[in-house]
């Protein structure tokens, strides 16, 4: 059922997904079809991979739709140097926002500088930047423990990173659940969250939001937003029969 005493609009749940496209066989067409729908929707990012920034950031110039793209997807195993290289490369491509992969083993193994070590040389690139790059750190919850997801967020949120992402939306293990929501925002208070991997309903969106999170990763959007539509157009019928 929707929160009827606080209800989300469409345009407010646009606002908060991030339309993203991560098919590694993905064409042109498709990509600038993405970017009709998130100017068309008003869906807060459009999140590609780096081939693709360049011709994002070309068909987004003056909207208010923002570039996003990625880093180290989707095992986060690339070296520190590397990974700088890439956020570098993609931010001067036009990317505004990006989501790079967590070293995984230095989560699960508790290597607690090295994982510092590596997050705050990505970033220190996207804080230098005017204005700056948000840079999303997605830890692959799923696949965690619960003592490692803590450490995890106790990290990143000691870097004042600005999200903590749950998922690639690749991994075997799954996606984001409401529980980890929870769990991220109670862990890392300083971050913000987004929940990313398997959400495609209107339901799940709003449950993502409604636990904690202030971003929705998802190539379900169009779908999403719809069936948002669809479901207060019903509930408001119901009511009118009702009253």
């Amino acid at each position: 059922m929707l929160n009827t005493e606080h209800p989300v609009s469409d345009k407010e749940l646009a606002g908060c997904i991030d339309h993203t496209l991560l098919d590694a066989t993905a064409s042109r067409e498709r990509v600038r079809q993405v970017c009709r729908e998130a100017v068309d929707f008003g869906f807060h990012t459009v999140c590609v991979n780096p081939r693709w920034a360049p011709l994002v950031a070309e068909q987004l110039h003056n909207t208010k739709v923002r570039v996003g793209s990625v880093v180290s997807l989707p095992l986060g195993a690339d070296s520190t140097k590397i990974k700088v290289a890439q956020a570098k490369d993609v931010i001067f491509a036009g990317a505004d926002e990006i989501d790079m992969m967590a070293d995984l083993a230095a989560i699960i193994e508790g290597d607690s500088r090295y994982l510092s070590n590596q997050v705050q040389a990505v970033l220190r690139i996207c804080r230098s930047m005017r204005p700056p790059v948000v840079l999303k750190v997605i830890i692959e919850s799923a696949a965690l423990t619960q003592q490692q997801k803590v450490f995890a967020c106790q990290i990143l949120d000691a870097c004042r990173v600005d999200f903590i992402k749950t998922s690639t939306g690749l991994h075997p293990a799954g996606g984001a659940t409401v529980e980890d929501i929870k769990l991220l925002r109670e862990a890392a208070p300083s971050c913000k969250i987004k929940a990313a991997g398997g959400i495609r309903t209107a339901r799940q969106a709003l449950e993502m939001l409604q636990a904690g999170a202030e971003r929705i990763g998802t190539s379900s959007g169009v779908q999403i937003i719809n069936e948002l539509k669809e479901l207060k157009a019903a509930q408001k019928t119901g009511n009118n029969v009702e009253g």
